[in-house]
């Protein structure tokens, strides 16, 4: 079976990614994969290690955020008898009982510095170092770690080491918001309605277009998740029902902040002429990212082929 079938999108910046992703899950190279909360992150991480040759292998989810910054050293590396007070026994971390697999570091961005440091031992020479260990030892362990930080600014500020960071962006793997993949919006939402209908019992309802237009529109913070959330809400709610826009929640109904007007731009008295600003706008987002056109297409806000659309109809070029 392929693992990836379960990330659902056909936008172009998503099968990009898959793209790398299949290439990617064939090796053993450490994997860093960026996105905001929502965006699934550890859907795609399974899916690697279950096209990876450790398929087979432990593979562990560690969410760095959910532990006590007491606790995150004793049980990434574990600890020997005596170490601390409690410590009655030794203890396997989880580097050990992952060994021969994979280790997923969710909210890698969350782990202590002293812990970083650790962690950075390891990617360099496989070792590992108990608490209250005088011996180090030796483990196999591929590592995907993933964050929704910007971990530029966090080095910047000195929360995050910079050698860690390289050691782990390797192969960066960026998920685009689901504000960024409007057009698998339809497709998602179709797949969640079938799912939850299917596992509640009930009858699946159908959006109207108003509604499919209110929910393309919403800039949607939670991502897939968020969307995920309102479908099972809506199967359960209104089981067999016609959704309309005033069906759904309150937010939906509200001006984004992004579309409400700003003092960052008056419209001047005689008019703009609205072409030529689009086509100055697009050009120096391609300036910025040196002619990237998925980079350029996130930073505007709209899918790549809508880019590539603009592109040619202002007859634009970097070079």
């Amino acid at each position: 079976m392929d693992s990836f079938s379960a990330i659902i999108g056909k936008s172009p910046e998503l099968e990009s990614l898959i793209r790398s992703a299949r290439v990617i899950a064939a090796t053993d190279v450490t994997v860093l994969i960026k996105g905001e909360t929502g965006t699934g992150k550890e859907i795609l991480a399974t899916a690697i290690q279950q096209q990876s040759p450790r398929a087979g292998k432990p593979f562990i989810t560690l969410n760095c955020a959910a532990l006590p910054e007491s606790l995150v050293e004793s049980e990434i590396f574990g600890h020997k008898k005596g170490a601390f007070t409690g410590a009655l026994t030794d203890k396997q971390g989880i580097f050990q009982a992952v060994d021969g697999g994979t280790l997923f570091l969710d909210e890698i961005n969350s782990l202590p510095l002293s812990i970083q440091s650790k962690l950075l031992r390891f990617l360099e020479s496989g070792e590992c170092m108990p608490v209250g260990g005088a011996n180090p030892y030796t483990v196999n362990v591929r590592i995907i770690a993933a964050t929704n930080a910007d971990l530029t600014t966090m080095m910047e500020d000195g929360e995050f080491r910079r050698d860690l960071f390289f050691r782990l962006n390797v192969v960066p793997l960026d998920l685009p918001a689901l504000h960024q993949r409007r057009e698998d919006i339809k497709l998602l939402t179709d797949h969640f309605f079938d799912r939850f209908a299917a596992s509640h019992g009930l009858k699946m309802p159908k959006l109207s277009k108003l509604a499919r237009k209110a929910m393309n529109d919403y800039r949607w913070p939670g991502n897939i998740r968020e969307l995920r959330n309102l479908c099972e809400r809506l199967c359960i709610l209104l089981p067999g029902c016609f959704i309309e826009p005033e069906n759904l929640p309150r937010e939906f109904h509200q001006l984004p902040a992004e579309q409400e007007p700003s003092a960052d731009f008056v419209l001047p008295e005689l008019g703009i002429q609205l072409d030529a600003l689009e086509a100055d706008i697009i050009y120096q987002a391609l300036v910025r990212t040196r002619g990237n056109r998925s980079k350029t297409a996130r930073l505007l806000g709209i899918s790549r082929d809508t880019l590539l659309y603009r592109i040619q109809k202002h007859g634009l070029s970097t070079h």
